[in-house]
C-alpha cells in the first residue's frame, strides 16, 4: 500500500499527516501525543538537539541556545545565531531540523518506502526565494520524493474531504506568521481554485508582539530600569524571550475569558531570572483585556480583510456568491476575530475542519494526486482505458473522482462478434452489473463503496459464453477527497528585458497572478552583451516577482540565471545573437529555465534560479528606510494632482512602519514588517498611477521643466538648451500618445539637469552639506564616513573651494 505524506511547516507550529489512499492519520508527537510540534530548536550544553515542545518551553530559559520564527526569514541570505550553543544555522537548515523531526514520527517502513511521496506546504505569499529555500530544507532533511504546494490549496483539500457539497468558499488561513486566503469553487466533485493571495508578515506572533510593545513594555518601563532596546543588550536576552512567551499564554486565555494577566516574574517554577539594570527582580502581573487586545490587532485583521476582498475582486465574486468562510490556523480559534472578519466580509463562518491540522491533512491528500513516477511530477490522469487483445474494443472510465459513482463506457473501434456481451464486477463488494450487450456507447455506472481504491473486473464473452481475453481485465478507480482542476499562480513573474539596446529594463511577463499552473512557454530574445568562451563574464537573465507594472524594479527580485563564458568551450555569443528562452512554472510555483543559443549550438539549463545573485545579505534597515522615503516623496508628488484617492491614504499609513524604523535596528521582525509595508505601499501607488497615468505624467514633466527653468537654464550652453527643449517636447508627445517611452524621457531630462548642476560649485557644496548632516550610515561604516566628512569640511575652508 502506498503512503502519501503532508507536512505543514509552520512559523510557530508544524504538523505531519499520512494518507494511505483511504484514511488520513495525523502523526502525534511521541512524547506529548500532540497533533502539532512547535517550530523551535534547542541545543543543550552537550550538543544535544531538541525540537518541539521541550525546545519551546526552554526558549525563555536559554534564549541564546534556541532558534525560532526562522520561517519568516526563509529566502534571505542571513544567519540564525545561537551563541549560547556556539551554533550558527541558515533559516533553511533550521527548517530542515523541523522536517527531520516530523518525518521521524512516521514508521520506518513508511519513511524508507520508495513509493512514499511528501508534499511540504508554503504560504501563497512566499516569494520565489522562500520557496527555493523550503525545497532546499526538504532536501537537506533527507526526505526522498518531495514537492511543494500552496497552503490554501491544502486547506481546500481538507475542507472538501468533510464537505461533499457544491458551492463557492473562502478559505481564511491565519497562522502563527502568515495569512493566506483562497477562493474555491466546487462543482460536481471537482474544485477550481479561482484565486488566492496572502500577507507574509501577519499572524499570531505579530499579535504577541503588539501586546508586548503596547501593553507590557510601557508598564515595565514605568516601574523598572530597562535599556532602550532589549534586543541589543545581551544581558536582557531572557527578558526579550520571556515577554512574547508570557503574552502568548495570556492571549490564549482570552479565547475563553474577557480578561487575563501577562505574568512576568522570577520563580523557582520557571527558573527565569528577570532583573532590571539595577539588579532588581521584575515581578509584574499586567492585566490584558479582550477589548484592548481587539483594538491592538484591528489593523492586522483589516489587512486580512482587505487581502480577502482583493482576492475576491480578482476572480469576480462578491459576498453573496460565497457560501461560507472556512477557518484555518491557530489564531482563528479566537471567536471575536472570526466574528469581526465575518462581519467585515458579510459571509458566515464554518468550523468543519481542525484549524491546526487541516493544512497537513490536505497536503497528504494532494500528495496522492501527484504522479511521483513522472519527471515533471504532474497530477495523475482522471481518465483511464483498458483494451481487448482480440477485439477492437476499449473500456474508457473515470479513473479519479470524488463522487460515489464512476462511469465505464464501451468504445468499439472495429467489428464485434454478434451476441458478444460484457459485465462489470465490483471485487470489493461482490456486486455485478449483469450481462450487457457489447455495443458502442454502452455505459455502466459503478458504485464506489469506499474511499480510496475501488477495484473492478471486466468480463467479456462471446455469444456462446466463452471469455474473450482482455490485456488488463481489472481497473482501479480512486475515490478521492477532491479533484483540483487548476491551481492559480501566486504572483506575476516577469523577465527583465531591455526596451532597446542600452535602454531601460521592462517586464516580459512569463506568467500573471491567477494563471493556471503548471505553465510552459518560450520567448525569442536577443543577447544584450558579447560573451566569448572561457570568459569570466556572464550574460544574466533577471526575474522579478510582483504586481507592480509601472516600475519593474519596485517588485521583488526573484533570482537570476547566468550563462558564463566558462560554461562553453568554443565560440562567441555576439551582441544581438538569437536566444530561445524556455521556461516552466511548476504547480509548486517554482521555476525551471533553459536557454538555447543557436550561434554556438549550446543549451544551458537551470534547475533553479540563483536567489542571492545580487549579493544581498539579509535584511537591511537602511535600504528599507530609503525605499520608504522614496515612496513618501512619490505620494507627496502624486497628491498635487490626485487629491481624493483613499489608496494614497492607505499607502501613507503603510509607510509608518518604515518611518519609525531606526537605521541601526537589529530586530529582523521589525525590519521585515517595515519592508513588507513599503512593498504594500508601492503596490497601492502603482494602482493609483495606472488609474491616473496621464495627469501624473503631465505633473512630472511640468515639475521637471520648471526646475530646469529656475535653476539650470541660465547656466546652459545654447546647444544644451536646445537639446533639453527638444527632449521635453518629445516627452510631451509621449504623454499625448500614452506610450511607454515617457519614463525613459524623464530619466534623460533629469540626467541633463544633473550634468548642468554638477558644474556649479554651490550645487556640489549644498549636496555635500546635506549628506554630511542627514545621511544615515551603518555603524560599520560610521568611522570612515566621519573621516570623509571632516576631510570635506577642511576642503570647504580653502580659498579655492570658497571661490
Amino acid at each position: 500500500m502506498s503512503n502519501f505524506i503532508g507536512i505543514d511547516l509552520g512559523t510557530t507550529n508544524s504538523a505531519i499527516c499520512a494518507y494511505d489512499g483511504s484514511e488520513t492519520r495525523v502523526q502525534k508527537t511521541p512524547r506529548e501525543r500532540n497533533d502539532v510540534t512547535p517550530s523551535v530548536i534547542y541545543f543543550d550544553r552537550r550538543g544535544g538537539r531538541h525540537v518541539g515542545h521541550r525546545a519551546y518551553d526552554t526558549a525563555p530559559l536559554h534564549p541564546t541556545s534556541c532558534a525560532m520564527l526562522f520561517k519568516r526569514r526563509m529566502g534571505e541570505d542571513t544567519l540564525i545565531e545561537m551563541p549560547g550553543a556556539n551554533r550558527t544555522l541558515t533559516p533553511e537548515e533550521c527548517s530542515a531540523e523541523i522536517l527531520k523531526e516530523l518525518f521521524s514520527y512516521l514508521s520506518e517502513e513508511i519513511r524508507n518506502a520508495p513509493e512514499t511521496g511528501t508534499v511540504v506546504t508554503v504560504p501563497a505569499a512566499f516569494s520565489q526565494k522562500a520557496r527555493q529555500a523550503t525545497m532546499k530544507a526538504a532536501e537537506t532533511a533527507g526526505i526522498g520524493k518531495v514537492e511543494l504546494m500552496q497552503e490554501p490549496v491544502a486547506a481546500v483539500m481538507s475542507f472538501m474531504r468533510v464537505n461533499d457539497t457544491d458551492g463557492t468558499f473562502l478559505i481564511y488561513d491565519l497562522g502563527g506568521g502568515t495569512f493566506d486566503v483562497a477562493i474555491a469553487q466546487s462543482t460536481g466533485g471537482k474544485v477550481n481554485l479561482l484565486a488566492h493571495g496572502g500577507v507574509e508578515m501577519c499572524g499570531g506572533r505579530d499579535f504577541d508582539r503588539l501586546i508586548v510593545e503596547h501593553i507590557v513594555l510601557p508598564r515595565l518601563r514605568e516601574e523598572y530600569d530597562l535599556p532602550a532596546d532589549l534586543s541589543k543588550d545581551g544581558t536582557f536576552a531572557t527578558l526579550s524571550r520571556v515577554l512574547p512567551y508570557a503574552a502568548e499564554q495570556a492571549k490564549k486565555e482570552l479565547s475563553s475569558s474577557d480578561e487575563d494577566e501577562v505574568i512576568i516574574r522570577t520563580s523557582p517554577h520557571t527558573h527565569w531570572t528577570v532583573e532590571d539594570l539595577n539588579g532588581r527582580d521584575i515581578y509584574e502581573e499586567i492585566p490584558l483585556q479582550r477589548a484592548i487586545f481587539d483594538k491592538l490587532i484591528a489593523e492586522k485583521i483589516e489587512d486580512t480583510v482587505n487581502c480577502s476582498k482583493k482576492t475576491m475582486e480578482e476572480c469576480g465574486v462578491n459576498a453573496s456568491d460565497i457560501e461560507r468562510i472556512v477557518w484555518v490556523g491557530g489564531p482563528t480559534h479566537y471567536k471575536p476575530l472570526r466574528d469581526a472578519v465575518s462581519a467585515a466580509l458579510g459571509i458566515a463562518g464554518d468550523l468543519s475542519v481542525d484549524p491546526m491540522t487541516a493544512v497537513a491533512e490536505g497536503a497528504s491528500l494532494f500528495a496522492e494526486s501527484i504522479d511521483w513516477r513522472s519527471e515533471d511530477r504532474g497530477q495523475k490522469p482522471t481518465r483511464g482505458e483498458v483494451a481487448s487483445d482480440e477485439l477492437a474494443v476499449s473500456f474508457n472510465y473515470t479513473a479519479r473522482t470524488s463522487r460515489d459513482t464512476s462511469k465505464i463506457v464501451v468504445q468499439v473501434k472495429g467489428t464485434v462478434p454478434a451476441g458478444a456481451e460484457f459485465e462489470i464486477n465490483n471485487l470489493d463488494s461482490g456486486t455485478t452489473s449483469g450481462r450487457l450487450p457489447l455495443t458502442h456507447g454502452t455505459a455502466v455506472d459503478v458504485t464506489l463503496t469506499k474511499p480510496g481504491e475501488n477495484t473492478f473486473e471486466i468480463v467479456v464473452q462471446d455469444s456462446q459464453g466463452k471469455r474473450i481475453a482482455i490485456a488488463q481485465n481489472e481497473i482501479v478507480i480512486m475515490k478521492t477527497a477532491a479533484i483540483i482542476d487548476a491551481i492559480p499562480a501566486p504572483s506575476t513573474i516577469s523577465l527583465a528585458v531591455l526596451d532597446k539596446p542600452g535602454g531601460r529594463p521592462i517586464p516580459e511577463r512569463l506568467i500573471s497572478k491567477g494563471d493556471a499552473l503548471p505553465k510552459k512557454g518560450t520567448l525569442s530574445l536577443k543577447s544584450n552583451a558579447q560573451l566569448a568562451a572561457g570568459a569570466t563574464e556572464s550574460i544574466n537573465f533577471t526575474l522579478w516577482e510582483g504586481e507592480i507594472k509601472e516600475d519593474l524594479l519596485a517588485n521583488l527580485h526573484a533570482g537570476e540565471f547566468k550563462i558564463a563564458g566558462t560554461d562553453f568551450e568554443e565560440g562567441v555569443i555576439t551582441v544581438g545573437a538569437n536566444l530561445t528562452f524556455n521556461y516552466e512554472i511548476q504547480t509548486s510555483g517554482l521555476i525551471k529555465l533553459e536557454v538555447e543559443v543557436p550561434d554556438i549550438r549550446g543549451i544551458f539549463e537551470s534547475p533553479e534560479l540563483d536567489p542571492y545573485s545580487r549579493g544581498e545579505s539579509g535584511l537591511d534597515a537602511e535600504k528599507v528606510i530609503a525605499e520608504g522615503q522614496k515612496a513618501r516623496n512619490r505620494i507627496n508628488q502624486i497628491r498635487e494632482v490626485v487629491t481624493d484617492d483613499e489608496k494614497l491614504d492607505r499607502a501613507q499609513q503603510k509607510l509608518e512602519a518604515s518611518n519609525a524604523l531606526d537605521s541601526d535596528e537589529s530586530d529582523p521582525e521589525k525590519i521585515k514588517e517595515a519592508e513588507q509595508s513599503v512593498n504594500q505601499a508601492n503596490e497601492l501607488l502603482d494602482e493609483v498611477i495606472r488609474k491616473n497615468r496621464k495627469q501624473i505624467r503631465q505633473s512630472d514633466l511640468d515639475r521637471e521643466v520648471t526646475y530646469f527653468d529656475k535653476y539650470c537654464r541660465q547656466h546652459t550652453k545654447p546647444a544644451e538648451e536646445e537639446a533639453y527643449d527638444s527632449l521635453a517636447e518629445t516627452a510631451q508627445r509621449s504623454i499625448d500618445n500614452d506610450d511607454n517611452d515617457f519614463d525613459e524621457h524623464i530619466r534623460q531630462l533629469s540626467g541633463r539637469v544633473f550634468e548642468v548642476l554638477w558644474r556649479q560649485p554651490w550645487f556640489v557644496i549644498a549636496n555635500f552639506k546635506q549628506i554630511a548632516t542627514s545621511y544615515r550610515v551603518s555603524p560599520v561604516d560610521r568611522s570612515r564616513f566621519e573621516s570623509l566628512v571632516e576631510e570635506g569640511i577642511q576642503l570647504l575652508r580653502t580659498p579655492i573651494i570658497k571661490s
